[in-house]
């Protein structure tokens, strides 16, 4: 219905974005039979270029790795979390040009909360951090996403404190009580007080002998949130199945976070279960519904 529309993720590399089927599935089912949704590979360098050859077919843009600080610096306006991060995952035209947003946020808060994490946070249980491990766009966003569940508290865990510098002015953005721990080797990281654990590390950073070294210390009611969602199963994810804790996917994560920018691309409700059917049928992983 309507006039065709276009939209795209940029990133570098792309090949392996699942968004295609998210947005390709809902703009199916809101009826929007001429609109597209394609991989556009592209670098922070070369992302105004693009940008500015778009023509008015084109109406948003998921922006994936490395793109992100470049979307938050290239658009003409932004939302105030996405100003906090100093990233931003969404472009979408406006009478007023290009208006970034960051919906990686609702992406964490969509994915900790699928998977039983309660809020406000349960001191009864005596369980007050939120540990996450690494540092970076998506460790910033997971600090936009644990003030959005109530969370108060957080530990950034990474090897090199300087690393951790932009995501600690984004702790204090937020008003929130941060501490930034240092160590050599994740394993000797205390978690025996998480109420939940959100790895922000690189694909490979964890592999199987430390995951499972990392999830032992883990309580029995805490949330496990890996956001690396290619290749899946991550070893931490799968250490913690075993365990039998609640785990929040990468996964989880891209779907909710895809939910914000088909509302703001299309200016209509996502189709949620549409989309969360269309991942599953993709990946053939058991994605929680929203």
């Amino acid at each position: 219905m309507g006039a065709p529309r276009r939209a795209a993720v940029l990133g570098s590399p792309v090949a392996h974005s699942l968004s295609p089927v998210l947005h390709g599935a809902a703009y199916a089912a809101l009826g929007l039979s001429g609109w597209t949704y394609e991989r556009r590979e592209c670098t922070a360098e070369e992302l105004p270029g693009l940008v500015d050859g778009l023509d008015g077919a084109w109406v948003g843009l998921s922006v994936t790795m490395p793109g992100k600080k470049a979307a938050l610096a290239y658009a003409m306006t932004a939302s105030t979390r996405a100003h906090r991060l100093g990233v931003a995952n969404t472009l979408v035209r406006t009478d007023a040009g290009w208006a970034a947003d960051c919906t990686d946020v609702d992406g964490i808060a969509g994915a900790l909360r699928a998977a039983g994490i309660v809020e406000p946070a349960p001191l009864a249980a005596g369980l007050h951090d939120v540990v996450v491990l690494g540092a970076g766009a998506t460790a910033s966003a997971a600090v936009g996403a644990l003030d959005e569940i109530g969370n108060e508290d957080v530990q950034l865990v990474v090897r090199d404190p300087a690393r951790a510098a932009e995501t600690a002015v984004v702790v204090e953005a937020y008003g929130m009580r941060g501490l930034v721990r240092t160590f050599d080797r994740l394993d000797e990281v205390d978690l025996s007080r998480a109420r939940a654990v959100v790895n922000t590390t690189p694909a490979g950073a964890v592999d199987d002998a430390l995951a499972d070294r990392l999830v032992a210390g883990v309580p029995d009611h805490a949330v496990v949130l890996d956001a690396v969602y290619h290749p899946w199963p991550t070893p931490l994810a799968a250490a913690a199945a075993r365990r039998g804790l609640a785990v929040a996917t990468g996964l989880d994560m891209l779907l909710h976070q895809a939910f914000g920018q088909v509302e703001q691309f299309t200016g209509r409700s996502a189709p949620r279960r549409e989309m969360h059917r269309a991942l599953v049928r993709a990946t053939g992983f058991d994605v929680r519904p929203p």
